[in-house]
């Protein structure tokens, strides 16, 4: 077997078991937590991401500028998900309960919040992938102590 011939039959077992991973996982319903350290699952939520998220949030989690500046409406820009906003200081449940009912839903008594509910674009799974993307590009010590809280809020 020549080498030419042998990456393709390799590059089409990658793209085989690539599919099949994901049938697999769409049929088991997908992530049911943030697992950032599954390929699979984190391109799943880099593709909601972009398609969802990437408007207000930016397309490299940079967050719109002067995002701690309340807009004349009263409601603040959308922050970063990168490490340099807020995002990490959160536990995985309530990151969820916000992506899936709205920022509305969970701010104080007279907070007004610009974050739309996802709960009818986006499934459960896809929320918990993009969250899963989300922490991906966390670095290692941000990631560690967003998990500590998350464990301590569970």
């Amino acid at each position: 077997m020549s080498k030419g011939n042998f990456l393709l039959g390799a590059v089409a077992a990658a793209v085989v078991l690539a599919g099949v991973a994901a049938y697999m996982q769409a049929l088991t319903g997908g992530p049911t937590g943030p697992d950032p350290d599954n390929p699979e699952v984190v391109a799943l939520g880099k593709t909601v991401y972009d398609a969802n998220c990437a408007e207000c949030h930016g397309a490299n989690l940079e967050g719109e500028p002067n995002w701690r500046v309340k807009k004349p409406d009263g409601t603040l820009p959308a922050p970063p998900h990168d490490e340099t906003g807020h995002t990490w200081h959160h536990a995985d449940d309530l990151l969820f309960d916000i992506t899936k009912r709205g920022g509305a839903a969970v701010a104080p008594e007279g907070f007004k919040s610009g974050m739309p509910p996802f709960a009818d674009v986006i499934t459960d799974a896809e929320i918990w992938a993009v969250l899963s993307f989300i922490k991906s590009r966390w670095p290692a010590p941000v990631r560690k102590r967003q998990e500590r809280m998350s464990e301590r809020s569970g």
